[in-house]
């Protein structure tokens, strides 16, 4: 159970790292783009200035040539001077080709407005102009590169993510099916020997009900083996009527579970059809039922119930166990998840398995209150016959 716990704290502190690399690279550009919009600003104001100098004829011995070069050298910040009456006088590292475009002029106008406040240009006489501008390509660039570059960040967590889990599920595929088969064939050998001697039992002692009983277990076991030699195979469905299959199990559970626990199945749909593997389905009836054994301590009730309709047959597994905490009903179905001392964790993951993977349905924990029990929900798919 705990692995699970340490997976997500790992899951958790990767993901604030990869956060707080991501935060971190946004403040640090986020300043750049303030300090360099800063400089670019004092560039326009400079810009200002000198054509202010080069507009004022009143000035006279003044080399030009340095103001000139401040005009000319501004490649990179989109300008326009416009006089009081907002009339385009000058523009600068504009589309050239549509830079003769008034209403392309006019947009970039009311572009470079919405930006940044204008610089005053006085003239002298009451005469005032304004040059507006707007952020040059490269600080629209580092503008946006923090939330591309996030956005990198967060794309690779994500595909990492997805290929370590397709990683680790093909690994558990394969443990999962090394397993069952080597299972199933430790357990080939000793169930054929034992069924042989139960039909020499019964030869010799033909009316004892104890042989009859070791046949039963001994055919269990042989459906067992079956079971496990089924996994990592797809299985053959058939069309059952999912009563009998239920009803079947429950007969097989009552004589096996702690008489302190009452188990109880109703019925609703007696002749509805389900395509299903039934040995494996039966399996899942029991590892369910005997988890909520466990979870009772050998003393409560279960209440398994089957219900129809139109397309999906419902079968809902009601204990009156110590429940399960919310935070877990979402892990208690994956691999080594159990609250017992010994134990592997396999029943449910194995239950999820056949009951997702084989027979394309699903379940999941539809109700759980601490200390009232806990209602497990499986949902299957009706045959397309509908009913036998």
């Amino acid at each position: 159970m705990d692995i699970y716990y340490r997976t997500q704290r790992w899951k958790l502190y990767l993901f604030l790292l990869a956060a707080i690399i991501g935060v971190g690279s946004l403040l640090y550009t986020n300043r750049l783009v303030r300090l360099l919009a800063f400089e670019e600003k004092k560039k326009v104001e400079l810009w200002a200035e000198t054509t202010r100098q080069l507009a004022d004829v009143s000035i006279t011995g003044m080399d030009f040539e340095f103001p000139l070069r401040v005009v000319r050298y501004n490649t990179t910040i989109p300008v326009i001077l416009v006089d009081q009456d907002e009339n385009i006088t000058f523009k600068r590292n504009l589309d050239s080709i549509k830079m003769e475009n008034p209403e392309y002029l006019s947009r970039q106008l009311e572009k470079m407005k919405t930006e940044n406040p204008p610089i005053e240009v006085d003239l002298g006489e009451g005469v005032v102009h304004y040059v507006y501008y707007r952020n040059s390509i490269l600080l629209t660039k580092l503008t946006y590169y923090p939330y591309i570059q996030l956005g990198v960040i967060l794309l690779f967590i994500l595909v990492a993510y997805l290929a370590f889990s397709a990683s680790r599920k093909a690994e558990q595929n394969q443990v999962w099916v090394g397993l069952s088969k080597e299972t199933a064939h430790q357990l080939g050998t000793p169930t054929s020997s034992m069924m042989g001697w139960v039909e020499l039992l019964k030869e010799r002692h033909p009316d004892k009900k104890l042989v009859s009983e070791m046949e039963k277990d001994a055919g269990r076991l042989e459906q067992i083996t079956e079971r496990f030699s089924k996994i990592g195979s797809k299985p053959v469905l058939r069309d059952e009527n999912i009563a009998e299959v239920m009803q079947d199990s429950v007969d097989y559970l009552k004589s096996r579970i702690p008489e302190k626990v009452n188990l109880i199945f109703e019925s609703e749909c007696e002749t509805s059809v389900v395509p299903v593997s039934k040995a494996l389905f039966q399996w899942v009836v029991e590892n369910l039922s005997k988890n909520a054994v466990d979870a009772m301590n050998g003393r409560g009730s279960i209440k398994i119930s089957l219900k129809e309709q139109e397309k999906q047959i419902l079968i809902d597994f009601e204990d009156t166990g110590k429940g399960i905490p919310k935070k877990r009903q979402k892990t208690i179905f994956k691999p080594g998840y159990t609250t017992k001392q010994r134990g592997w964790g396999l029943g449910l993951s194995l239950a999820k398995r056949i009951v997702e993977d084989y027979h394309k349905g699903k379940i999941f924990v539809l109700q759980s209150d601490a200390g009232k029990g806990t209602i497990i929900r499986i949902i299957l798919q009706r045959s397309q016959g509908g009913q036998s």
